[in-house]
């Protein structure tokens, strides 16, 4: 069998997020998954490199991933600011890892954390052109051996110097990952870490961090045989009904993240975290 590697690129994470499940959808290899129930089909399944020119161009926000503009915001907190972190619980069968964990407090050795985060932004606040600002989520002697294991791998950066403006770059490595269910939102969250990284550097050294591209790379890029319904019966029907972007939302598969209901989207889910708290 020949291996299926894909490449999208566009404009926006909602351009290219709707450009790579396409493209699986009608390229991707059948794979049977460690997941599969009886009478599940095979996966679609590829890998796939996505390249988002511009991450924060409008509109940002895709109506055809299965969840609420309030999801996103509860992400964006979980993976920038930790919010979820207090749910790791592994002996009680809860949550082993957030992505915020392990970026912000890598487990090392002698029961010692790492901030990898931190060294990211200091490493290039001193040096815009170093090629060792990375962090990694894997712990071999943990990981392996837990039923799911992180998705995302590896994080890299890099500044660069166009037109007089300097950008951060940010290249995303993942292990496997569902292209429907999870992929956009995984988009949404790396590059909000990928802002806060840029406005932290730009703080330190006084100089203006604009935010780059995002490259984001999978290994196993899939759909689940057990979704092939939902997504035939919302996405692809979503394709064939509306517009991409049309100001009118019910004609539109896209949003724009200024627009009142998104504001109001993003309000609900502090809101919902504000109670997670007190409760």
């Amino acid at each position: 069998m020949v291996a299926k590697i894909l490449v999208v690129e566009g404009k926006s994470i909602a351009e290219v997020w709707e450009k790579s499940v396409l493209l699986l959808w009608e390229k991707g290899a059948q794979f049977k998954t460690e997941y599969d129930q009886p009478g599940d089909p095979y996966s679609r399944d590829a890998t796939m490199v996505m390249v988002v020119n511009e991450p924060f161009s409008e509109p940002r926000i895709h109506l055809g991933f299965p969840g609420g503009i309030e999801d996103l915001e509860k992400y964006r907190q979980e993976v920038v600011y930790g919010i979820h972190d207090h749910w790791i619980k592994p002996e009680e069968g809860k949550w082993t890892y957030t992505y915020h964990q392990r970026l912000f407090n890598y487990p090392a050795s002698d029961n010692r954390t790492v901030n990898q985060i931190e060294y990211i932004i200091n490493k290039l606040s001193h040096v815009f052109y170093t090629r060792r600002a990375q962090a990694i989520t894997w712990v071999p002697s943990y990981d392996p051996e837990t039923d799911d294991p992180p998705c995302l791998q590896r994080i890299w950066c890099r500044i660069v110097t166009e037109d007089n403006k300097n950008y951060l770059r940010m290249n995303t490595h993942w292990r496997s990952r569902d292209a429907y269910r999870a992929a956009y939102m995984n988009l949404f969250g790396l590059t909000e870490l990928q802002k806060y990284i840029a406005d932290e550097i730009s703080q330190r050294t006084g100089k203006e961090i604009l935010v780059g591209p995002y490259i984001d790379i999978t290994d196993s890029y899939h759909i689940y045989g057990s979704n092939f319904a939902d997504f035939k019966d919302r996405f692809l029907k979503m394709m064939d009904t509306r517009d991409f972007y049309n100001q009118d939302r019910l004609k539109s598969r896209t949003i724009r993240s200024d627009d009142p209901a998104v504001i109001a989207g993003f309000e609900y889910g502090r809101q919902l975290l504000e109670n997670e708290e007190k409760s």
